[in-house]
């Protein structure tokens, strides 16, 4: 898929019979590297989703965009898809267990978001950056597996202003306000501010409303650049994001009805600086220094029985039933630091070379604030705290072997060290040495084809399974046995072996992004569940005693078939194999090995494919198609997310000075699962009275909505 800044559409769609697709297309460059690149000559799988794209989608979040990035997945449990896995990678959900660093990080500009990716919002965003394979060189363990990189809009030489508003079906609107441009000859400013509500997708029969699973946020974003001189230039950046969005999505019918009498929520109050700075220094030297402080505050609860007492009355419950709802209060605060020196030559031609070297630092921490309340167990609660330092030492060089061939090699050396408490008197310390290496061949067929071959190794440090810690002294005999060891989870590797092909021919009409790749884990940090009946316990650990290996493809591409219509699609597909793993298996109550099982969240394939046409009188519109196999939702089960096929479509009509989209996703109306659980939750007789079955959380019904766009 071609990238399209409003702007250009703008013109397209008003000059479509006598302007070229290919003649307007801006470079796209890719902005997550010590030095932004072209996109075409970058050595990494890359998907870039600009500003166009997103509206046309009638996106709100990144959860709205990931499908159209070839293997790329993502993982509710939650209002939003919080966590993303990249090739089969990444972390799953999130209970007790903290997630400073999950194997894909998202970030907003210069900000590390990680368990609060929540704040993953797309208003006055220029495009969304996506990074297949470890990253590892340039941000360690907060790109393992790949990285997202979310990049809003910078402040603007000259005046500009835009309001934007829109309505949906299930109650949904947002609206939201941009001011940007210059306050003197040397600094300018943006700030951009958007609520944006909705009723989500779930009734609740029992309190008789359909908000019990809303969404509710509202989003600040303000940069000042200053560029007193020539060789220096500053910037300050603050993000705000708070919401209040309601948690209640899964069903004992696996519908959106639900009845639960306590439904959850899934709030986020988020506030966050960075500070950057960049230093000419002569002889095609360049410091640059970026600093963040982020401060949230999470809340997360849901009930934990899915029923009020009514579905017992009506029903019969032989078993009875229990009344519980879990609680996780989190306060997290994180402060970065980034310092490094570029240098060397700006092109690189035969005999040329340049480099890049920095020094990290990371310093986290978070308190868990942990209530159960159960009719059944009794009160179960707890407090926790987590601290983890990373520090790091990094460089990369590239040499020109000639003007076609250059090789790049990175290197980067990482100290973690973390410390567990909690109220329960559990405490746990520990420390690892990370290592991140990558060597990478680029060759320049031509001008419009270029080649890489990539080897990257990565690592992930080891912690504390901290839910499980706190919980071991309650455990059964058999689980404590089982437990034993396994309550701090090893530090992961994961080497990549890649080769990419980028090209583009027919005048520049066809463009082609593909790459190969096969993956190796040692120690994979997998995620896993055991029910302790005697204890009534339900245990959560990363597991990393198991190995896996993966290997697959990916393609983009793009044909402009004439002057105004783009045709367009991405392919992934992935193969993977975990070794073996231990669970305990909930039919049988006892402990198995599961061997060469696929990794959860890992499809087969994956799809986006659709057609782009641009008319005349300022119209343009977009239809496209997206799915995905089956796959596994998590480990200690074998339930499976369904495969699903989805239609989703828009039109829009432009002047210089306005936009209106009428956009629809999933215009078929599927039921599609974006999470799952198994475990015995149903108390009626006739539904099996507490029998192990599969429960999913469905992904969004048709949506469809208008939204207007009017620059000032």
């Amino acid at each position: 898929m071609k990238f399209f800044p409003h702007k250009t559409l703008l013109v397209l769609a008003l000059g479509a019979t006598t302007v070229s697709l290919a003649d307007e297309l801006e470079e796209v460059v890719v902005t997550a590297d010590f030095r932004a690149s072209e996109l075409m000559t970058n050595a990494s799988s890359v998907s870039i989703l600009g500003e166009l794209q997103m509206q046309e989608r009638g996106a709100q979040h990144l959860e709205d965009v990931l499908s159209a990035a070839p293997n790329v997945s993502w993982s509710t449990g939650a209002s939003r898809s919080r966590f993303v896995q990249i090739r089969g990678i990444g972390d799953l959900e999130q209970y007790a267990e903290p997630k400073y660093y999950p194997s894909v990080g998202v970030m907003v500009d210069d900000l590390e978001l990680g368990s609060a990716a929540n704040a993953g919002m797309l208003f006055d965003v220029a495009q969304v950056e996506i990074l297949r394979g470890p990253q590892g060189t340039r941000f360690g363990a907060s790109a393992h597996a790949g990285i997202v990189k979310i990049n809003s809009n910078a402040p603007t030489k000259e005046f500009e202003a835009m309001l934007r508003g829109g309505v949906g079906n299930y109650g949904a609107y947002n609206y939201g306000a941009v001011l940007s441009g210059p306050l003197g000859e040397s600094i300018a400013g943006r700030i951009a501010l958007q609520q944006n509500r909705g009723d989500g997708y779930v009734e609740n029969e029992y309190k008789g409303s359909n908000d019990s699973n809303k969404f509710d946020e509202v989003t600040g974003r303000g940069r000042l650049v200053w560029q007193p001189n020539d060789s220096a230039s500053y910037e300050l950046a603050l993000f705000s994001f708070d919401a209040e969005n309601g948690y209640d999505a899964y069903s004992l019918n696996n519908d959106r009805y639900t009845w639960s009498d306590q439904p959850g929520k899934d709030s986020q109050d988020t506030l966050a600086l960075s500070v950057k700075g960049q230093w000419e220094l002569g002889a095609s030297n360049t410091l640059q220094a970026v600093a963040t402080d982020l401060n949230a505050d999470l809340g997360y609860s849901y009930d934990a029985d899915w029923i009020s007492p009514e579905v017992c009355e009506m029903n019969a419950c032989s078993f009875g039933h229990d009344t519980a709802q879990e609680r996780f209060d989190r306060d997290r605060d994180q402060t970065t630091f980034d310092l490094r020196l570029l240098g060397g030559s700006e092109s690189m031609a035969r005999g040329d070379w340049r480099y890049a070297f920095g020094l990290y630092g990371n310093q986290s921490s978070e308190t868990l604030d942990y209530a159960y309340p159960s009719a059944w167990y009794g009160l179960y609660q707890s407090v926790s705290d987590y601290e983890t330092d990373r520090y790091a030492a990094y460089g990369e060089l590239e040499y020109a072997f000639s003007d076609a061939l250059t090789l790049t090699a990175g290197l980067r050396l990482e100290r973690f060290e973390d410390e567990y408490r909690d109220s329960n008197g559990v405490a746990h310390a520990g420390e690892d040495d990370l290592y991140n290496t990558e060597l990478s061949l680029q060759y320049s067929f031509s001008d419009n084809v270029f080649g890489y071959a990539t080897l990257a190794l990565a690592s992930k440090p080891g912690g504390v399974n901290v839910a499980a810690s706190s919980q071991y002294a309650f455990m059964s005999p058999d689980f404590q046995g089982f437990m034993t060891g396994k309550l701090r989870f090893e530090d992961e590797t994961l080497l990549n072996r890649e080769l990419g092909l980028k090209l583009r021919a027919l005048d520049n009409r066809f463009e082609l992004r593909g790459a190969l790749f096969y993956a190796t884990r040692k120690n994979a940090q997998l995620e896993n569940w055991m029910w302790d009946d005697a204890a009534g316990l339900w245990i959560g650990y990363l597991d990393s005693n198991s190995d896996s290996d993966s290997y697959g493809l990916e393609l983009e591409t793009s044909f402009d078939a004439t002057d105004a219509i783009e045709v367009f699609a991405n392919l992934g597909w992935l193969e993977t194999q975990v070794d073996d793993i231990t669970t305990f298996d909930l039919d049988r109550w006892e402990f198995v090995v599961k061997e060469d099982r696929d990794q959860s969240k890992s499809p087969s394939y994956q799809y986006n494919a659709g057609v782009r046409a641009v008319l005349p009188a300022g119209v343009s519109g977009v239809l496209e198609v997206e799915g995905r196999d089956e796959s596994y939702f998590g480990y200690y089960h074998d339930g499976k997310l369904q495969s699903y096929d989805l239609l989703n479509a828009s039109l829009s009509w432009a002047n210089d000075s306005l936009r209106l989209n009428v956009w629809g996703r999933n215009l078929t109306n599927e039921d599609y699962s974006t999470h799952g659980l198994y475990f015995g939750a149903d108390p009626r007789d006739d539904f099996g009275a507490w029998s192990n079955q599969t429960y999913y959380q469905l992904g969004a019904p048709r949506t469809y909505g208008l939204d207007i766009s009017w620059w000032l």
